[in-house]
C-alpha cells in the first residue's frame, strides 16, 4: 500500500460528519436535552470535540467522542500485538460513544470506530481500521436482541458472508468480564487491525459499521423508553453497571490506550463511565426472576438471527 493511497483526511471528515449525526439522532429520541460540546487541543498531541449529554428525559448521560491524537512512541497497549512498531510514532483518530439511558428497560449502547496509522523511519506506514458495536441490556428482550444482531449482519452482508459471524464471535469473546466469568451484554461486532483488501474496502466497511449504529439502536430506545419501573429495576440497573466499570478499566483497549498513551484526554477517555453505580456483596438474584432471566437467557452467547 502507497503512502498517496491513504487518505488520513477522508476519514477525519467521515468521523466527524458521523459524531454530528449521532448526536442529533439521539438528541431527537431525548427530546428535552441537548449535547453539549467540549472541544479541546494540545500542543503535544491532538485536538478533540467530547459532546456530552445528561439529565434527559430518556438519556440519563450520553456521550459521543471525536479525537484525533498523535505520539512520538505508541504505547504499551498498540505494541502488546505487534512488537514490531515499538519506538514507532503514531497517529490514532476515532469516534467513541457510550449511551447510558434512564429507564432500566432500555439497554446501555457502545460503539466505536476508529483509525490507526504508525510510522517508523525507513519503514513503510502500517494502518487498519477498528471498532464495533455492542449492547448491554439490563433486561432482556428477544425482539430487541433480534433487531440488534440483524441490523449488523445487514452492515456486514456487502463485505463477505462470513464477516458477520466472525465479528460476532470476536465481540462474544472481546466483552467478555474474565473475573467474572460472564458476557458484559448481548454483543454486536467487533473489529480490529482492519487492513486487508486495501484502504477503500477497510474504510468502506468502517463507514458501514459507523452509519447502521442508529438504526440498530434508536429502535430499541423508542419501545423501551416509556415502560413503567421502579426501584427494584433501578437499583439493579446500578448494580450492573458496575460491570461496565469493570471492563472498561480493566479489559477495554481504547481506554488503556488513552490512559497509557500520554495524549488522550482524562475527562473524554472517562465519559464512558455511568453516572450512578453500585457494588453490593454477594449479589444473586432470586430463581425464577427478571433480573435473574438476564443471566441464564441473555448473558451467553446466542445466534440472535
Amino acid at each position: 500500500m502507497q503512502d498517496n493511497a491513504i487518505d488520513i483526511q477522508a476519514v477525519k471528515d467521515y468521523l466527524l460528519a458521523l459524531q454530528q449525526r449521532i448526536c442529533e439522532g439521539l438528541a431527537a429520541a431525548d427530546g428535552t436535552t441537548e449535547f453539549g460540546t467540549d472541544s479541546w487541543s494540545r500542543e503535544d498531541g491532538g485536538m478533540g470535540i467530547t459532546r456530552v449529554i445528561s439529565d434527559g428525559k430518556v438519556l440519563e448521560k450520553g456521550g459521543v467522542n471525536f479525537s484525533h491524537v498523535f505520539g512520538s512512541r505508541l504505547p504499551p497497549a498498540a505494541t502488546a500485538a505487534r512488537p514490531d512498531l515499538a519506538g514507532g510514532s503514531f497517529q490514532a483518530m476515532g469516534v467513541s460513544l457510550v449511551i447510558h439511558p434512564r429507564n432500566p428497560y432500555v439497554p446501555t449502547s457502545h460503539a466505536n470506530i476508529r483509525f490507526f496509522i504508525a510510522q517508523k523511519p525507513g519503514v513503510a506506514p502500517v494502518w487498519w481500521f477498528g471498532g464495533g458495536y455492542d449492547l448491554t441490556p439490563y433486561y432482556g428482550f428477544d425482539e430487541d436482541c433480534q433487531h440488534w444482531h440483524r441490523t449488523a449482519k445487514m452492515a456486514c452482508e456487502p463485505f463477505g458472508t462470513d464477516v458477520y459471524a466472525d465479528y460476532k464471535k470476536w465481540c462474544d469473546d472481546y466483552f467478555f468480564l474474565k473475573h467474572r466469568g460472564e458476557p458484559r451484554g448481548i454483543g454486536g461486532l467487533f473489529f480490529d487491525d482492519l487492513n486487508a483488501g486495501g484502504f477503500e474496502r477497510c474504510f468502506a466497511f468502517m463507514r458501514a459499521v459507523g452509519d447502521s449504529y442508529l438504526p440498530a439502536y434508536l429502535p430499541i430506545v423508542e419501545r423501551r423508553r416509556d415502560m413503567p419501573y421502579g426501584e427494584r429495576e433501578k437499583r439493579f440497573q446500578c448494580y450492573r453497571r458496575g460491570r461496565y466499570v469493570e471492563f472498561n478499566l480493566v479489559y477495554d483497549r481504547g481506554t488503556l490506550f488513552g490512559l497509557q498513551s500520554g495524549v488522550g484526554r482524562i475527562e473524554s477517555i472517562l465519559m464512558s463511565l455511568p453516572p450512578e453505580v453500585r457494588w453490593d456483596y454477594d449479589y444473586r438474584p432470586e430463581p425464577g426472576t427478571e433480573e435473574a432471566r438476564l443471566y441464564t437467557d441473555y448473558l451467553r452467547p446466542r445466534d440472535w438471527i
